[in-house]
């Protein structure tokens, strides 16, 4: 048996949830690893939605156990309204069933002020963030002077943490014009959420060492995508945490070796939301088509996302930084009954070619895609569960994607229902 971390490849929205959902009926626990409620999974059960932002994927399982690591930033306010929502949808939530990292670092209403003033000000010059306050929490972390969960249960000592907190945000805010943040008011803030968020808290490293030692199954699911890592992605154009493989251990508390199958979520075509190079997108009616077939909406923010053709080169480059052994490869519907397909297989820039996507925003925005161009199909391959139920010109589009990304493909994805799926390789059997 083999626990499996599952990550987007490309820029996020792979798909993500649904394959996170439909794996978590193999796993005992689901953990998320990183990232805030900027990410967001759409799940389809039964015909039911459920949209999750901080929640790990298996929460809408009974039996399994969540958990949220201490890589993750959590909003205790976004968190907590999504519990409820999810609880009028009927999911269960207890703390038997779900534990966050004591050591989690917190998001606070002044993270989100102060990400959004940025962006107003850099004008031209924004990256695209949510708005959320993730980037803010990160550096916070990072300063040594974050807030953490197990803090909320030592209110006598909370005043100083804030005091060093607001020593450095109210500067800032100064800076914006802003008046500063109260300190009394926050920890009125902080003291009344603390009863409401702390029965969640626990030592999520132990939970998993544990759970591991007794062969349970562990899966660790990503949010976002390779493209948006602090360090590999399109920066600075990306999230501010690392979104690879590798995190799945430094942001649960296990180590390294505790990953042994990386899946890579992978859209059969491309799409990003935000600011930021894409090479492969289409400014056009094709590149309208499909985002309408697709649904290209933003689960959390709403935003509509930029849309193309799949880019083989970028994805390959993003499994041979994050180590992944097989991709699922999601949303090939949308493609279905257009007839020429085209696939990016390498780079124009400057007269010289690349078959990766080389570092630094100069370079990328003159960037051209070189494409080769594949037949299409008429028939369709939605809730296809088998290579048979699939048009061959669509089983050649999927190989002949294997072939360029140099990655087998374990998993096809063919709608968001969650049993449309065809499977090639179980990833917890290694």
């Amino acid at each position: 048996m083999a626990d499996v971390a599952v990550i987007g490849a490309q820029w996020g929205d792979e798909g993500k949830g649904k394959l996170v959902d439909w794996l978590s009926a193999r796993a005992d626990v689901v953990v998320r690893f990183q990232g805030g409620h900027n990410a967001g999974h759409t799940l389809v059960i039964d015909g039911e939605v459920y949209k999750l932002s901080l929640l790990p994927s298996g929460i809408v399982r009974d039996g399994k156990m969540s958990v949220i690591g201490n890589g993750v930033v959590v909003d205790p306010w976004a968190l907590l309204a999504e519990m409820e929502r999810l609880k009028g949808q009927g999911v269960k939530i207890t703390p038997t069933n779900l534990m966050i990292a004591e050591n989690a670092s917190l998001i606070l209403p002044l993270h989100g002020e102060l990400d959004k003033m940025r962006e107003e000000a850099a004008g031209k010059g924004k990256i695209g963030t949510t708005g959320r306050g993730i980037g803010p929490s990160y550096e916070d972390k990072a300063g040594r002077r974050a807030i953490k969960l197990i803090d909320l249960a030592y209110p006598e000592s909370l005043p100083q943490k804030i005091e060093r907190l607001l020593t450095h945000h109210n500067a800032l805010r100064r800076g914006f014009g802003a008046a500063d943040i109260d300190a009394g008011a926050l920890l009125a803030q902080l003291k009344e959420i603390a009863p409401q968020i702390l029965p969640f808290a626990g030592p999520v490293w132990k939970l998993l060492h544990d759970a591991r030692k007794a062969g349970n199954r562990i899966l660790f699911e990503g949010a976002q995508g390779v493209l948006l890592d602090v360090d590999h992605g399109t920066y600075p154009f990306v999230t501010s945490s690392n979104t690879v493989a590798g995190q799945a251990a430094t942001g649960s508390g296990l180590g390294p070796r505790a990953v042994n199958y990386v899946l890579g979520i992978v859209k059969a075509y491309t799409t990003r939301v935000g600011e930021g190079p894409f090479p492969t997108e289409l400014d056009d009616d094709i590149g309208q088509k499909l985002g309408e077939r697709g649904h290209e909406f933003g689960t959390v923010t709403g935003r509509k996302r930029r849309c193309g053709w799949f880019d083989a080169a970028l994805v390959r480059q993003s499994l041979r930084i994050a180590g992944v052994d097989g991709i699922a490869l999601t949303k090939l519907d949308v493609l279905d009954t257009f007839e020429e397909l085209k696939v990016c297989t390498g780079y124009e820039i400057d007269g010289q070619s690349f078959d990766y996507l080389p570092a630094g925003i100069d370079r990328q925005k003159n960037v051209k895609p070189i494409y080769e161009s594949l037949q299409g199909w008429s028939g369709s391959t939605a809730g296809a569960r088998s290579w048979a139920d699939l048009p061959a010109e669509a089983v050649k589009y999927v190989r002949r994607i294997e072939e360029l990304i140099e990655c087998p493909i374990a998993l096809v994805s063919t709608s968001p229902e969650r049993e449309d799926v065809i499977l090639m390789k179980d990833p917890f059997e290694g």
